[in-house]
């Protein structure tokens, strides 16, 4: 994920690039930043920024210009301005900006936008598959589970379900940063669509009961444990 930061003070700049570093490290991010929105505008225009972060007050060009600059280049990409003065907020409706945040970062407020940003790209990734010769785009949120039939992949979805000539271990590996579990060597579920484990299998929200190995009961609770803390900051 690339990410800019934008401010003519650099203490303040410098503060956001370290506490995203330290509490993203985990994440492939690379985080540059600007003193001046002009020079942003240029990098931007070279290779394009995921995330920004603009302060609103700067000298040369202030937020709202720059972020009608960048939002002219890019219309998928987040907006959080760094300002103490509410009376912009109306302004960054005009940009589409995705928050204000108050100087210097609160690290929770931090937290809950690149929540949201990390939610929203898990909801928005699709995956790209082949029945009867066509390509077909499912939305990783609507797959329930899949199963592993011979040489196929049987993948349920709340709209119907596919059949792919593919391996199990490969989508178990694609998968795995959107939260789905293997439970079983023929079984790859959604963990946002399970609705209740039992001793050897797991009812999902569909209706359906996938079995659990015995070896996965534990490692599955433990994995359901960290999607639900995950996905309620």
């Amino acid at each position: 994920m690339r990410i800019a930061v934008c401010d003519d003070e650099e203490r303040y700049r410098l503060d956001v690039k370290k506490r995203i570093e330290s509490n993203f490290n985990s994440l492939d991010i690379l985080v540059d930043c600007f003193s001046d929105g002009r020079e942003l505008v240029k990098a931007f225009m070279r290779k394009p920024y995921e995330v920004v972060f603009l302060d609103i007050e700067m000298p040369e060009m202030d937020g709202i210009t720059l972020a009608k600059k960048i939002r002219s280049l890019s219309e998928s990409v987040y907006i959080i301005f760094l300002t103490g003065h509410v009376e912009y907020a109306l302004e960054g409706y005009e940009v589409n900006a995705l928050r204000y945040l108050t100087k210097p970062v609160d690290e929770n407020k931090l937290i809950e936008v690149f929540r949201f940003i990390s939610d929203k790209a898990k909801k928005n990734y699709q995956l790209r598959i082949k029945e009867d010769g066509d390509d077909i785009l499912i939305n990783i949120d609507d797959i329930i589970y899949m199963e592993a039939q011979n040489q196929y992949i049987s993948i349920h979805t709340i709209n119907g379900d596919h059949l792919v000539r593919f391996n199990i271990s490969e989508y178990e590996k694609e998968l795995a940063p959107y939260g789905f579990f293997r439970c079983h060597r023929s079984y790859l579920i959604s963990l946002g669509k399970v609705k209740r484990v039992g001793k050897t299998d797991a009812v999902m929200k569909d209706g359906n009961t996938i079995p659990i190995s015995r070896k996965n009961i534990v490692n599955l609770k433990n994995a359901l444990y960290t999607y639900i803390e995950d996905t309620s900051i």
